[in-house]
Protein backbone atom coordinates (compact mmCIF):
# COMPACT_ATOMS: atom_id res chain seq x y z
CA UNK A 1 0.00 0.00 0.00
CA UNK A 2 2.54 1.84 0.86
CA UNK A 3 4.36 2.60 -2.77
CA UNK A 4 1.22 2.96 -3.69
CA UNK A 5 0.56 5.55 -1.93
CA UNK A 6 3.56 7.46 -3.35
CA UNK A 7 2.64 7.03 -6.41
CA UNK A 8 -0.40 8.18 -6.25
CA UNK A 9 1.35 11.08 -4.20
CA UNK A 10 3.18 11.50 -7.28
CA UNK A 11 0.89 11.69 -9.80
CA UNK A 12 -1.34 14.00 -7.84
CA UNK A 13 1.36 16.57 -7.56
CA UNK A 14 1.71 16.06 -11.39
CA UNK A 15 -1.16 17.23 -12.44
CA UNK A 16 -1.84 20.55 -12.98
CA UNK A 17 -5.64 22.42 -12.19
CA UNK A 18 -8.94 20.10 -12.37
CA UNK A 19 -6.62 16.86 -12.95
CA UNK A 20 -5.44 17.76 -9.58
CA UNK A 21 -8.76 18.29 -7.75
CA UNK A 22 -10.23 15.16 -9.30
CA UNK A 23 -7.04 12.66 -8.79
CA UNK A 24 -7.68 13.90 -4.87
CA UNK A 25 -11.27 13.43 -5.20
CA UNK A 26 -10.57 10.27 -6.33
CA UNK A 27 -7.82 9.25 -4.27
CA UNK A 28 -9.89 10.20 -1.23
CA UNK A 29 -12.25 7.83 -2.05
CA UNK A 30 -10.42 5.14 -3.00
CA UNK A 31 -8.89 5.58 0.43
CA UNK A 32 -5.62 6.27 0.02
CA UNK A 33 -5.46 9.56 2.01
CA UNK A 34 -6.87 8.12 4.83
CA UNK A 35 -4.40 10.25 7.55
CA UNK A 36 -6.52 13.36 7.61
CA UNK A 37 -9.56 11.36 7.86
CA UNK A 38 -9.02 9.50 11.03
CA UNK A 39 -8.91 12.62 12.70
CA UNK A 40 -13.02 13.28 12.53
CA UNK A 41 -13.47 9.80 12.94
CA UNK A 42 -13.26 10.59 16.37
CA UNK A 43 -16.16 13.69 16.16
CA UNK A 44 -18.40 11.31 14.47
CA UNK A 45 -18.20 8.88 17.22
CA UNK A 46 -18.99 11.50 19.31
CA UNK A 47 -22.42 12.42 17.61
CA UNK A 48 -22.84 8.97 16.90
CA UNK A 49 -22.84 8.20 20.49
CA UNK A 50 -24.46 11.24 21.26
CA UNK A 51 -27.26 10.26 19.30
CA UNK A 52 -27.80 7.28 20.09
CA UNK A 53 -27.98 8.27 23.77
CA UNK A 54 -30.68 11.01 22.57
CA UNK A 55 -32.45 8.21 20.76
CA UNK A 56 -32.72 6.22 23.95
CA UNK A 57 -33.64 9.02 25.63
CA UNK A 58 -36.61 9.48 23.43
CA UNK A 59 -37.71 5.64 23.84
CA UNK A 60 -37.59 6.30 27.41
CA UNK A 61 -40.19 9.08 27.45
CA UNK A 62 -42.29 8.04 24.44
CA UNK A 63 -41.22 10.80 22.26
CA UNK A 64 -42.27 10.01 18.32
CA UNK A 65 -41.09 13.04 16.85
CA UNK A 66 -37.25 12.55 18.22
CA UNK A 67 -37.19 9.15 17.33
CA UNK A 68 -38.98 9.86 13.90
CA UNK A 69 -35.91 12.17 13.12
CA UNK A 70 -33.48 10.17 14.07
CA UNK A 71 -34.77 6.61 12.54
CA UNK A 72 -33.84 6.37 8.78
CA UNK A 73 -37.34 6.03 6.56
CA UNK A 74 -36.03 2.27 6.04
CA UNK A 75 -34.82 1.38 9.33
CA UNK A 76 -34.84 -2.04 10.51
CA UNK A 77 -34.79 -3.38 14.15
CA UNK A 78 -34.57 -7.09 15.01
CA UNK A 79 -34.75 -8.09 18.52
CA UNK A 80 -33.42 -11.23 20.23
CA UNK A 81 -35.82 -14.00 19.23
CA UNK A 82 -35.93 -12.73 15.54
CA UNK A 83 -38.64 -10.41 15.11
CA UNK A 84 -38.29 -7.03 12.98
CA UNK A 85 -39.70 -3.93 13.41
CA UNK A 86 -40.03 -1.04 11.26
CA UNK A 87 -40.00 2.67 11.95
CA UNK A 88 -43.63 3.06 11.46
CA UNK A 89 -43.94 -0.02 13.71
CA UNK A 90 -41.45 1.97 16.45
CA UNK A 91 -43.32 5.33 15.92
CA UNK A 92 -46.56 3.73 16.69
CA UNK A 93 -45.88 1.45 19.62
CA UNK A 94 -44.30 5.33 21.30
CA UNK A 95 -47.26 7.42 20.35
CA UNK A 96 -49.57 4.51 21.81
CA UNK A 97 -47.42 4.45 25.03
CA UNK A 98 -47.51 0.47 24.89
CA UNK A 99 -44.61 0.46 27.00
CA UNK A 100 -43.98 3.05 30.35
CA UNK A 101 -40.49 3.07 30.60
CA UNK A 102 -39.12 3.64 34.11
CA UNK A 103 -35.51 2.78 33.02
CA UNK A 104 -34.37 2.36 29.11
CA UNK A 105 -30.63 3.40 29.81
CA UNK A 106 -26.95 2.13 28.32
CA UNK A 107 -25.38 0.92 31.56
CA UNK A 108 -22.10 3.63 32.12
CA UNK A 109 -19.03 2.48 30.78
CA UNK A 110 -20.48 0.10 28.15
CA UNK A 111 -20.86 1.95 25.19
CA UNK A 112 -18.58 1.50 22.34
CA UNK A 113 -19.19 3.61 18.79
CA UNK A 114 -16.62 2.15 15.97
CA UNK A 115 -16.95 4.73 12.98
CA UNK A 116 -16.03 3.69 9.01
CA UNK A 117 -16.64 6.22 6.83
CA UNK A 118 -19.94 7.09 6.32
CA UNK A 119 -20.85 3.87 8.57
CA UNK A 120 -21.17 3.86 12.79
CA UNK A 121 -22.02 0.71 14.58
CA UNK A 122 -22.91 1.64 18.48
CA UNK A 123 -22.83 -1.16 21.19
CA UNK A 124 -24.29 -1.00 24.96
CA UNK A 125 -25.91 -3.16 27.17
CA UNK A 126 -28.85 -1.48 27.61
CA UNK A 127 -31.45 -1.88 31.17
CA UNK A 128 -35.23 -1.91 30.69
CA UNK A 129 -37.32 -1.49 33.52
CA UNK A 130 -40.98 -1.16 32.44
CA UNK A 131 -44.44 -1.77 32.39
CA UNK A 132 -45.68 -3.92 28.56
CA UNK A 133 -49.54 -4.42 28.66
CA UNK A 134 -50.04 -4.12 31.92
CA UNK A 135 -46.94 -6.71 33.32
CA UNK A 136 -43.66 -5.62 34.57
CA UNK A 137 -40.73 -6.08 32.60
CA UNK A 138 -36.90 -6.16 34.15
CA UNK A 139 -33.52 -6.99 32.11
CA UNK A 140 -30.51 -5.84 30.26
CA UNK A 141 -29.50 -7.17 26.85
CA UNK A 142 -26.54 -5.74 24.08
CA UNK A 143 -27.45 -4.46 21.16
CA UNK A 144 -26.36 -3.15 17.79
CA UNK A 145 -27.72 0.00 16.53
CA UNK A 146 -26.03 1.01 12.95
CA UNK A 147 -26.50 4.49 11.81
CA UNK A 148 -25.13 6.08 7.97
CA UNK A 149 -24.10 9.57 7.46
CA UNK A 150 -26.57 11.48 5.33
CA UNK A 151 -26.94 14.46 3.06
CA UNK A 152 -29.28 15.65 6.32
CA UNK A 153 -26.95 14.12 9.13
CA UNK A 154 -26.79 10.76 10.89
CA UNK A 155 -29.80 8.16 10.83
CA UNK A 156 -30.16 5.33 12.62
CA UNK A 157 -30.50 2.73 10.16
CA UNK A 158 -30.42 -0.63 11.61
CA UNK A 159 -30.39 -2.06 15.17
CA UNK A 160 -30.15 -5.54 16.35
CA UNK A 161 -30.69 -6.68 20.22
CA UNK A 162 -29.80 -9.82 21.88
CA UNK A 163 -31.78 -11.94 24.11
CA UNK A 164 -32.86 -10.76 27.24
CA UNK A 165 -29.42 -11.72 29.48
CA UNK A 166 -30.12 -14.17 32.91
CA UNK A 167 -30.82 -12.39 35.79
CA UNK A 168 -27.46 -12.38 38.00
CA UNK A 169 -27.58 -14.15 40.76
CA UNK A 170 -27.77 -12.48 44.17
CA UNK A 171 -24.77 -12.20 46.34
Amino acid sequence: MTSFTSRARNLIQALPGYGKTISTILALSFGIATNDLNASSDEDAKTVAALDTKYQAAVKSNDAATMDQILADDFLLVNGRGKGSSKADLIESARKKEVTYERQDEEPGTQKVRVWGDTAVVTALLWIKAEQGGKPIDYKLWFSDTYVRTPTGWRYVFGQASLPLPQAEPK
